[in-house]
């Protein structure tokens, strides 16, 4: 790689590198002013400066950033370039899924779904390709000394799909909203927040309790973050939050204009977006094809142009990566897979994980559940089930984390591959060779058949265990999951770029994933729940010295790993796939994102 670049330009990104990573690590802003935090925009060093101290920067990610881009084996013939232009409606088939349930962003719980509505609301800020925010609503804003007051001056002259202005009203009112949980499920991510006040009509002050560097990215993002996307009060009262699930309205570049369950969204061009010059579309049409097969031969036909939602089936991106008329952009995927086991129900119950492994390895539950972790090979199961595009999992934290990211927990995670450890425990837990192992249901998706297939092959390959495929439709699934209806249940996450999107959200006694819809008299928490660990996440998300953070990060997700609160699998690429005369700029390529409004099409 670093042949592409000559010596003048290396030893330029070498000091480039130096410089980012010259600061205190005690300082809760890492070093910089107030101007360098201040936006709209953040500079080239300061954007290498928050890379550095979250760990995402390193001399190769600068070489790959500004080496040419090498030719792939499956390049396609040159063509002549059509020439970008406003018009045109683009078809896109989102993945894996037979609806899209809501777009409201105090409900929205799947990627697939903030997918959507990051094209038709906004927020203050909005994350970019380098995974830091830049201003959306939001022209510019300053930070106190002290890092707990920051003052946001808003675009003046938007307005909201329905003709209304958009003020600091809308700023307080969409606060007030998200910080009710029995409003919006992304309250929690609000705890850092003391206030939202307005100082005039455009211009909002947010109280911290304490200094938070994610804030721009975590809190304010229109899309992964949800908390502090804008809504309309108006609207949400005429229409009612059910309605605004299906048919929000924001100040986004497209509007939605169709939406009926089971038959996907219609989008058009909002004619008053703040910047003229977006969005190129006029017209994008959404259809959920849950099936993987109709999913390929529609793009292939061209019926439809680009895949969104959940990631294509891993069968299916040798034969798009071997077709000319398509492309297949991959980046590193930041999120993790995981098969899911109901602690509530035998033979892997476990009612109190608030013990300490070796005293849990002494329970029955907790050894069918080792047991099961320990028997499957997860290089395996990438080889065979994603043909090599993954990497082992051994929790939530996800290696685009970098910083965060704990390179030896596949070392030491009680969940690594010993099959001899693995077949012992089953044994101790009175099924020697699977002997008298009840048959379970595994819940997958229809994208996710070939998969659970693998995993039921390898779970009685090496246990002797029999297990049954369950398949369901994406959004019944989920409910399954919300309600700790199931056996086992294949899922996992996606845009988590912080270790508060993979702990937080996932890993706590009250996380917005955990159980939220279950039975809470007969089941007190949901799949999880362990004291040390919710205290752990506690500090993590508000301590600002990064070593410190990076140790209680680790420590959490490791105790996560040890206790099986999930049995972890893999950390996936983000693939997007589309044909070869969609236009998608590489300034749109956002992980886990599908950002339509710089999107042309010949």
């Amino acid at each position: 790689m670093s042949g592409t670049l000559d010596r003048k330009q290396l030893e330029r990104l070498r000091e480039e590198l130096r410089e980012a990573y010259d600061f205190d690590p005690r300082d809760p802003l890492f070093g910089l002013s107030r101007a360098d935090l201040s936006g709209p925009k953040l500079s080239r060093r300061t954007v290498l400066r928050l890379m550095a101290a979250a760990g995402m920067l390193s001399l190769a990610d600068l070489i790959v950033a500004c080496a040419p881009p090498a030719a792939t084996p499956q390049a396609a013939p040159e063509v002549a370039e059509t020439p970008a232009r406003k018009g045109g409606e683009l078809t896109c088939g989102w993945a894996g899924t037979g609806e899209i349930r809501t777009l409201d962003p105090a409900q929205i719980n799947q990627v697939l779904q903030f997918q959507i509505a990051s094209n038709v609301l906004s927020g203050l800020t909005h994350i970019n390709p380098d995974l830091t925010a830049e201003g959306d609503l939001a022209t510019s804003w300053e930070v106190s000394e002290d890092g707990l007051e920051w003052t946001f001056y808003l675009r003046e002259g938007v307005t909201f799909h329905n003709g209304d202005p958009f003020t600091a009203d809308d700023v307080i009112f969409t606060y007030n909203r998200s910080k009710d949980p029995e409003q919006s499920i992304h309250s929690r991510v609000l705890a850092n927040v003391v206030d939202v006040q307005k100082v005039d009509d455009y211009t909002v002050k947010i109280i911290l309790a304490k200094p938070q560097a994610s804030l721009l990215v975590k809190t304010l993002e229109r899309s992964s973050g949800r908390a502090m996307t804008i809504v309309n009060r108006r609207a949400l009262e005429e229409m009612g939050p059910e309605q605004y699930g299906l048919t929000p309205v924001g100040t986004g570049p497209f509007r939605v204009v169709e939406h009926q369950l089971g038959q996907g969204v219609v989008l058009e061009r909002f004619e008053n977006y703040y910047d003229p010059e977006r969005p190129k579309l006029d017209k994008v049409t959404i259809i959920p094809i849950p099936e993987p097969e109709p999913l390929a031969a529609a793009i292939e036909a061209g019926d439809i142009q680009l895949i969104g939602g959940n990631p294509p089936a891993a069968e299916l991106i040798d034969r798009f990566e071997a077709n000319p008329d398509l492309v297949v952009s991959t980046i590193t995927g930041p999120g993790f897979q995981a098969l899911w086991l109901n602690p509530w129900r035998d033979p892997y119950k476990v009612p109190d994980f608030n013990k300490p492994v070796e005293e849990l390895k002494k329970e029955k539950g907790f050894k069918v559940r080792l047991a099961i972790a320990k028997a499957i090979d997860r290089d395996e199961l990438i080889k065979r089930a994603l043909f090599g595009r993954g990497q082992p999992a051994f929790g939530t934290v996800n290696p685009a984390m970098r910083f965060y990211f704990d390179t030896s927990i596949n070392e030491t995670s009680e969940q690594r591959f010993d099959l001899e450890e693995a077949r012992r425990l089953l044994a101790e837990a009175g099924y020697p060779n699977g002997e008298g192992f009840p048959t379970l249901k595994l819940m997958v998706t229809p994208a996710g058949k070939r998969e659970g297939e693998i995993i039921i092959d390898i779970l009685k390959k090496n246990l002797n265990i029999n297990v049954e495929l369950d398949i369901k439709d994406f959004p019944v699934l989920i409910d399954h999951f919300d309600s700790m209806d199931f056996d086992m249940l294949r899922i996992g996450s996606g845009g988590d770029y912080d270790p508060d999107d993979a702990l937080v959200d996932w890993m706590q006694t009250e996380s917005k994933f955990n159980g939220p819809n279950r039975d809470k008299e007969t089941m007190p928490f949901g799949f999880f729940s362990d004291k040390e660990v919710d205290e752990l996440i506690e500090q993590e998300r508000v301590e600002t010295n990064l070593e410190r953070r990076k140790e209680l990060v680790q420590k959490a997700n490791k105790i996560t790993s040890d206790k099986v609160a999930a049995v972890f699998l893999y950390h996936p690429l983000d693939i997007l796939v589309y044909r070869k005369e969609v236009n998608y700029p590489d300034e749109s390529r956002i992980p886990g994102l599908v950002d339509l409004d710089r999107v042309t099409i010949a």
